[in-house]
């Protein structure tokens, strides 16, 4: 049940500046504002505030900081509040224990979950009006642990502007492999990363891409996170046993141009998306795997035979997020050009001749960028066209490493040659790629020759 709740009533009437934040914060009673900083963002005192205006108050901050998740972390003396900002988690506040246990249960009661459940996982939503025409849906969930209950907020902003596939962070390059696998009619295309990669923003630009009216296109998600005019959406709801693959079946019988899946997570579901593949329908999901290659392990660990795979996967596509510098603090990097910095350099030539010589930069942090050095995030992306080639070797069931290193010959940019052309632009820096892309055994050797 999706419960709308106005600020003003939750966190303290809205301040001058228009952001909305809770008196309490906007005029550091509490110490909300004024608190201690942890070397990243600055740590807020709420444990003489009321839940009610507290959890107004960590709400804001958290779409301040334009975090994707908002976590409770229960501890044996204490609660933890966490926001996950451009794919790392960094904490913002410390609750005792007791102060804690009423802001979740505050939370529990605002999302008309079980307030006497403590025994099993929950799931709750909540619409958090910031203003009259600005309002952000929260997803929640609460799971039981040793010490309490752990709580984790999804933030989906629904004025956040759907980005095009020229945005998400591709080189021209890659772009150009993207683009017509995307157009082209039939067959399957899967990405993979770990959560909070932006699986889900590839999806919805790869959407948006072929939502050009003449296309019939249905998606099948869990949840839906976004409205989008002239798509056809079905959620899934495990409460009267509507999965994923039920729905696909029915969407199917509708002849549908394009299906996006949210996440292949069985053996029934990848049946049902291949067999779609080879009917002529578009199917886009994701699937966990390390690296593109890997997919095809991935769908044959779900029973999918290797003809099958061979037949219908036309692309898998690997992402991970990178957090780019910030504009108004970031400095030359001293570095200089250590042997490490000329081998990695080295591997990028073919794709950037000039990365020997770019200018390369380092995080310092301001008051700008909450003292992180960091001010937004791009995807790095790993894409690997199903040629006749990798098919021959999956149909040979060979290895993703082998599939890996046929697709690097035929001039795939892999995450980490991705995240080296950022640094090379001056978009990030080497600790970032070291912290988000580690290395291949193997890798750069084969890049380099």
């Amino acid at each position: 049940m999706a419960l709308a709740l106005n600020k003003k009533n939750n966190g303290g009437e809205k301040n001058g500046n228009g952001n909305g934040h809770a008196q309490a914060n906007a005029n550091g009673n509490g110490n909300a504002a004024n608190g201690k900083h942890n070397g990243h963002v600055r740590l807020m005192d709420l444990n003489h505030v009321t839940p009610e205006k507290g959890v107004g108050i960590l709400i804001d901050r958290a779409l301040e900081l334009r975090a994707s998740d908002l976590f409770l972390v229960t501890n044996e003396q204490h609660v933890a509040v966490q926001v996950r900002l451009r794919g790392q988690v960094e904490q913002i506040s410390v609750l005792a224990a007791e102060q804690g246990k009423r802001y979740i249960a505050h939370i529990r009661n605002t999302a008309a979950m079980d307030v006497s459940d403590h025994r099993r996982p929950h799931d709750g939503r909540w619409i958090y009006e910031v203003d009259d025409q600005h309002s952000v849906d929260l997803r929640i969930n609460i799971v039981p642990t040793l010490h309490g209950d752990d709580l984790a907020i999804r933030l989906l902003d629904r004025n956040t502007d759907l980005l095009s596939i020229d945005r998400l962070g591709m080189t021209a390059r890659q772009l150009d492999t993207y683009r017509p696998l995307l157009e082209s009619p039939g067959g399957m295309i899967l990405l993979t990363g770990p959560t909070g990669s932006g699986k889900t923003v590839t999806l919805y630009a790869s959407l948006t891409h072929l939502n050009n009216g003449r296309r019939k296109i249905h998606t099948i998600e869990d949840p839906i996170e976004y409205a989008v005019e002239g798509l056809r959406q079905s959620q899934v709801n495990g409460a009267i046993d509507l999965g994923p693959t039920e729905i696909l079946r029915g969407v199917l019988r509708q002849a549908p141009d394009v299906a996006m899946v949210g996440e292949i997570r069985d053996e029934e579901i990848a049946a049902t998306a291949a067999w779609a593949a080879t009917s002529g329908v578009s199917v886009l999901s994701t699937i966990h795997a390390p690296r593109a290659a890997a997919t095809v392990q991935s769908l044959r660990s779900y029973g999918i035979t290797a003809n099958a795979i061979a037949g219908s996967l036309d692309a898998a596509v690997s992402q991970r997020l990178v957090r780019t510098l910030c504009t108004a603090c970031q400095e030359l990097d001293e570095s200089g050009h250590t042997p490490e910095v000329k081998r990695v350099m080295e591997e990028i030539k073919a794709f950037m001749p000039g990365a020997a010589s770019a200018v390369r930069y380092a995080a310092r942090g301001c008051d700008h960028c909450h003292g992180t050095g960091y001010a937004g995030c791009t995807a790095i992306y790993e894409i690997m066209p199903v040629t006749d080639a990798i098919r021959e070797l999956i149909i040979d069931g060979r290895p993703s490493r082998d599939l890996h290193v046929r697709a690097m010959q035929d001039g795939m940019l892999t995450l980490r040659q991705s995240a080296l052309l950022k640094v090379a632009q001056g978009r990030t820096t080497m600790e970032e790629v070291r912290r988000v892309v580690p290395d291949m055994p193997g890798e750069a050797a084969l890049a380099a020759a």
